[in-house]
């Protein structure tokens, strides 16, 4: 099948008619966002039963009826790994598509393997290797060769068989409902907003500090996020994140002391050393209370290991009769939460409750044993 290569807005108009009314779409995007904060739109490839195409949001400005087409609610945008391309959506159009379908996460329940990749998933699927000679390519660059007009093409051209495959696994085995949480996720604006107050958590180390430190973290970080989406630069361009947290630590008060923290240069220094130490006084004068507090958890007793090595037992179990990956159920530290006794998780939710959770909840309340041989874990339902 030829791929069209869109980059006017007379060849995306026609595009358009020839896509409307379709019930579904496969959607890949090719963005660059190693120098910038937002990622760069630099591809859309867009696929029907009859059609893939190749859209240059570089060449064309205003990509409305393409959008247009992609936010009909009797339309379902089909991604793989939709999270990159659902954020690009999210910050042109500033809302989501309504009806989602993700084959990573259909594959994920369907026993493919947590989080498996596109080019995995089209060789169990179809067994077709796609080839990889352009994943290295730098997708700004104009003009783009055929190679790789067909190579960006690849990922919507088998989408599509990917998409029924799937589908209709998941009808047959009655797991198409499994999937709701994790697609309202996907549909959820909060998945992509991004809250300066507590961005401070995604800095390395910074769960280390308490009290006046972290509020000048928190301070600093949402400085930093604000300057970063001001300048369209990534935050470590700004200030990176080892910096930050010595900053906090060491709190310097004065523009001179400012060249005694290890990395921060003498540029930053001469751009940023006036703010910075007026966000350090902004955080030692906010009252204590306003400041952020890290749960600290207290150390597990050698009797709750053994209870969660039981219950990773029987995670094992109970995933190996779904075949479908434990990892992408739960992971030990989520086990060891629930030990805790945290009920908001997402072991606890949807069907990861339905097909585990449960059962694990009725072993902790010892509505549920289990007894071993050399070969195999038995379960054992009291009452």
């Amino acid at each position: 099948m030829t791929v069209q290569f869109i980059d006017t807005p007379e060849a995306l108009s026609a595009l358009c008619q020839q896509l409307t009314g379709s019930p579904w779409l496969a959607v890949d995007t090719e963005f660059l966002r190693e120098k910038t904060y937002y990622p760069q739109l630099c591809l859309i490839q867009i696929a029907n039963e009859d059609i893939i195409a190749c859209v240059d949001p570089i060449a064309i400005s205003d990509l409305t009826p393409l959008l247009d087409i992609l936010y009909n609610p009797d339309t379902t945008v089909v991604f793989h790994a939709a999270r990159q391309d659902l954020e690009l959506l999210y910050l042109i159009r500033g809302e989501l598509p309504p009806s989602l379908f993700d084959t990573q996460l259909a594959a994920t329940v369907l026993g493919y393997g947590d989080q498996i990749g596109y080019a995995n998933l089209v060789k169990q699927c179809i067994d077709v290797d796609l080839d990889k000679a352009h994943s290295r390519t730098d997708w700004t660059k104009r003009p783009l060769d055929p190679a790789q007009i067909d190579y960006a093409a690849d990922d919507v051209r088998y989408l599509r068989d990917i998409y029924h495959i799937l589908k209709d696994q998941l009808t047959d085995k009655k797991r198409t409902h499994w999937l709701d949480d994790d697609f309202a996720t996907l549909s959820s604006p909060e998945t992509y907003q991004v809250d300066p107050k507590t961005i401070w958590r995604k800095i390395k180390g910074g769960g280390r500090l308490k009290g006046v430190q972290l509020a000048t973290l928190q301070q600093l970080a949402s400085w930093r996020e604000d300057r970063a989406i001001k300048s369209n630069r990534p935050r470590r361009w700004i200030i990176k994140d080892e910096v930050m947290v010595d900053l906090a630590k060491l709190s310097p008060e004065s523009i001179d002391k400012l060249s005694l923290i290890r990395g921060l240069e003498k540029g930053n220094i001469e751009r940023h050393g006036k703010i910075l130490i007026e966000q350090i006084t902004l955080a030692k004068a906010s009252p204590k209370e306003s400041w952020p507090v890290v749960k600290k958890l207290s150390s597990l007793t050698n009797q709750q290991d053994a209870v969660i090595d039981a219950l990773m037992s029987l995670l094992r179990k109970y995933c190996d009769q779904q075949s479908i990956a434990p990892t992408a159920v739960a992971n030990r530290k989520d086990i060891e939460n629930m030990v805790r006794g945290e009920t908001d998780i997402p072991l606890l939710h949807g069907w990861r409750n339905e097909i585990v959770g449960h059962y694990l909840a009725k072993f902790l309340k010892g509505q549920l044993t289990i007894t071993a041989d050399q070969q195999q874990i038995h379960i054992h339902t009291q009452g």
